[in-house]
């Protein structure tokens, strides 16, 4: 049995492995083994978009490429780099973060899954992300693409812990870097969120939701991946959130200094005091802007 299960995988990797030989996207974060790059992408691929992320790695990574220039850097002019990007407090802990590796890392990134963790707005995906990816560390990396995944091979939804002992189980040995991009780059093109391709699916043959689907309409079969571990629910809509007000007056200071009593019209809640005061208390107590006499200013 044990042999059986031991060839089925070495079966699957080499399948997975092969397609993506071909179909492997050309990203600039994939280019380097640099962890403290690879923890920059990271933060920034969090709840965005590749598409979005490339320009502004760019930046970050020729501004500042070790953390001990990040952590000496002005955290407004962190801010101001990051503007556009969205979730600005996560320019916020990069900036912290810096500063902790400087400080009690010897300006070195670690390799090891507790003191990854205890940086700021460092959780289990990117920890093992930063694992994988800049020190080879035989771990699975469960994003939204992978928890997907995983959920439809199973043909169920999965809880956080077997996710993670399915995507650790799934890993080859010494492959961690190829696997877990590759991973990625199926759910990414190929078994996506709205209309998966599973007939030309390299892991067709050991899917089990692609057996239900082909054949019929994916309609027709409940997606085992809704509301699965990894799997990011529907975000709220953006226009008029108090993210969108928040980023509008975010971008407003990255220009520099404004008055106090001209942050409702930043933020395009003229009339709204109560909202815009407490936006702004709410920005001011996360670090992101600070106020000096009646003006406002970012960090």
């Amino acid at each position: 049995m044990r042999h059986a299960e031991s060839d089925a995988r070495g079966s699957r990797h080499a399948e997975l492995i092969g397609w993506w030989a071909s179909e492997r996207r050309d990203l600039p974060w994939r280019r380097t083994r640099d962890p403290w790059l690879v923890l920059v992408s990271e933060v920034m691929l969090q709840q965005t978009q590749v598409d979005r992320v490339l320009s502004y790695f760019k930046a970050f990574a020729e501004r500042w490429p070790t953390p001990e220039q990040c952590a000496a850097a002005e955290l407004a002019d962190v801010l101001a780099t990051w503007q556009g990007l969205g979730y600005p407090r996560r320019a916020r802990n990069l900036w912290r973060t810096a500063a902790i590796i400087t400080e009690h890392h010897d300006g070195r990134v670690p390799a090891d899954l507790e003191h990854l963790l205890a940086l700021p707005g460092v959780g289990p995906y990117t920890a093992r992300a930063v694992q994988a990816f800049a020190f080879g560390i035989d771990t699975g990396v469960v994003d939204t693409n992978v928890g997907r995944i995983l959920a439809r091979w199973t043909g169920r939804r999965l809880a956080p812990a077997e996710a993670q002992r399915i995507a650790d189980e799934l890993v080859p040995a010494g492959e961690s870097w190829a696997w877990n991009q590759a991973m990625m780059d199926l759910g990414a093109q190929v078994c996506t969120k709205r209309d998966p391709s599973c007939i030309r699916c390299p892991a067709q043959p050991w899917c089990a939701w692609a057996g239900e689907v082909l054949g019929s309409e994916p309609s027709d079969r409940p997606d085992p991946a809704d509301r699965s571990a990894g799997v990011s629910a529907r975000q709220a809509p953006f226009e008029g959130s108090d993210r969108q007000a928040r980023g509008r007056l975010l971008a407003a200071l990255s220009d520099g200094p404004l008055p106090t009593e001209r942050a409702a019209a930043a933020m395009g809640l003229e009339g709204d005091a109560g909202r815009v005061q407490r936006l702004v208390d709410e920005l001011i107590a996360e670090g992101l802007v600070s106020a000096a006499g009646d003006r406002l200013r970012l960090g």
